[in-house]
């Protein structure tokens, strides 16, 4: 054997030795992509919670709830380079109670036909994006509710009062 031959024997295993390199490089990107998304699309983390909020069930939340209005929510919708549909849903809320308002957390959520919810989020308006709504005042409230599908059935979509805190 030639010191030629050896050298191409040499030259030939260290490409095959690089490729085997860059196929198992790509896998292991691949993967770790894929888990990235698989653990950035569960919603893993869990939704804001208003502390010491009045809540549907009480006696206090029913009585309070007819005083604090929603308008009729409004939705626009958006394709993203992603691929998904991102959804804005917008309302109004008004206080009609002789309380200011100190904490309103708000529900949104896109239905399908069967009243099923397709799409949800709860979100924290007071404080977080104001800090009171005083009595016969308004605000306007607008969330985004992103990840939807194009096969995503969207008949209908909601808004509603998860939350309400007075202040003292």
């Amino acid at each position: 054997m030639t010191a030629q031959d050896r050298r191409l024997e040499e030259s030939e295993s260290r490409k095959t030795l690089i490729i085997v390199v860059a196929v198992a490089a790509a896998v292991v990107i691949a993967l770790f992509f894929y888990l990235l998304m698989r653990a950035g699309g569960s919603g893993g983390s869990a939704e804001p919670r208003l502390e010491g909020a009045i809540r549907a069930g009480s006696p206090e939340f029913e009585q309070y709830k007819s005083q604090i209005v929603l308008d009729d929510p409004e939705a626009t919708e958006a394709k993203r380079a992603l691929g998904d549909t991102v959804m804005s849903l917008s309302t109004t809320v008004r206080n009609l109670s002789s309380k200011t308002l100190s904490g309103l957390e708000i529900r949104g959520a896109v239905v399908d036909h069967q009243g099923q919810s397709v799409k949800e989020r709860t979100v924290i308006v007071i404080p977080a994006r104001q800090a009171e709504l005083a009595p016969n005042k308004t605000m306007p409230v607008t969330m985004m509710l992103e990840g939807m599908k194009d096969t995503d059935v969207r008949a209908d979509i909601r808004m509603e009062i998860a939350g309400l805190k007075f202040k003292e």
